[in-house]
């Protein structure tokens, strides 16, 4: 077909309908009314010669000609907007942007204070949003814009992103004051076996690793409780004899607040290097180089990590 004959907005209404598979909730995200939105997908029909979407109980529902053209359609859409974009403007004491990023529970404790202080500070109208980095649409979600940023120890954002390294952190064991292991100045392996656990699965972060290690190394530690993120942790020590292995900066917020303390550990663990990570489409945006690097200036070692690395293949 001739691309004079094709108007932009059909193909941008088309691009959030695989998105939001709800007319409805793309009238909304682009603030157009129902009918204008149905009254655009009619036009495109007729523009392809294909029903592009189909209605189901679930929602619109693409047809294969649809899915066909939803990978190359997006990557020109990103393609035009990054043209666009790259003279922007973004002025941070003035600007009322929100930013989505990506962190654990514990990204949420170390960053947030530091981060809503700055903000406050220098760029009062700027908002954060945070989501779950456990989510898994995250991937999608930051190709598609809907996630601006990803902060954490994220394999699974490895490949596809641009990323920059902030900072690496030790495991600690961390404890209530009074605990029998507090007068040690450092926890041996045996110690380190007898003592009760409380063991944290932190999904979609890295911080698995420590209980690979572990077993590679056949330590077997006595757990007691299990559980799926780190915010319950100050409160369980605090009135427990139990020991819990957590990354550095998270011991550093909690230590004081609930009256615990740390002690190195006399086991070969593998260190967790924390980074942000961002998709390539952001690459250039001002608002979002600067969301950058200020998380860079904040949280960042430059004298270990001064480079950004750039998008791998996926």
């Amino acid at each position: 077909m001739n691309l004079a004959d094709m108007d932009l907005n059909l193909l941008v209404v088309f691009h959030h309908l695989l998105r939001e598979r709800r007319v409805s909730r793309v009238a909304q995200t682009l603030g157009l009314s129902q009918p204008a939105v149905s009254n655009a997908l009619r036009r495109l029909r007729a523009l392809l010669g294909d029903e592009l979407f189909l209605r189901t109980p679930g929602g619109m529902e693409p047809t294969p000609y649809a899915q066909q053209l939803a990978a190359p359609l997006s990557q020109a859409l990103d393609t035009l907007r990054d043209a666009l974009n790259v003279r922007a403007s973004f002025d941070p004491p003035t600007s009322t942007r929100c930013f989505t990023v990506a962190m654990s529970d514990v990204g949420e404790t170390y960053f947030l204070p530091v981060l809503m202080d700055a903000l406050a500070r220098h760029s009062p109208g700027v908002t954060l949003r945070c989501v779950s980095v456990a989510d898994p649409a995250l991937r999608e979600d930051m190709a598609q814009g809907r996630v601006d940023l990803a902060l954490g120890s994220l394999p699974q954002l490895q490949a596809g992103f641009f990323q920059q390294a902030l900072f690496r952190q030790p495991y600690l064991a961390l404890m209530r004051q009074g605990h029998p292991l507090a007068r040690r100045k450092q926890i041996s392996a045996a110690q380190y076996r007898q003592a009760g656990h409380v063991r944290v699965i932190a999904a979609g972060t890295g911080h698995g690793r420590v209980d690979r290690a572990l077993d590679q190394l056949g330590v077997t530690r006595q757990v007691q409780l299990t559980v799926s993120h780190y915010a319950a942790l100050g409160h369980v020590l605090g009135s427990t004899n139990l020991l819990a292995t957590v990354p550095e900066r998270f011991a550093q917020r909690v230590t004081g607040p609930f009256q615990l303390l740390t002690r190195p550990l006399a086991l070969p663990l593998p260190t967790s290097t924390i980074a942000q990570l961002w998709h390539a489409h952001l690459h250039r945006d001002p608002g979002h180089q600067w969301l950058r690097a200020l998380v860079a200036r904040h949280f960042g070692s430059e004298a270990d990590f001064p480079a950004v690395e750039a998008a791998s293949p996926p």
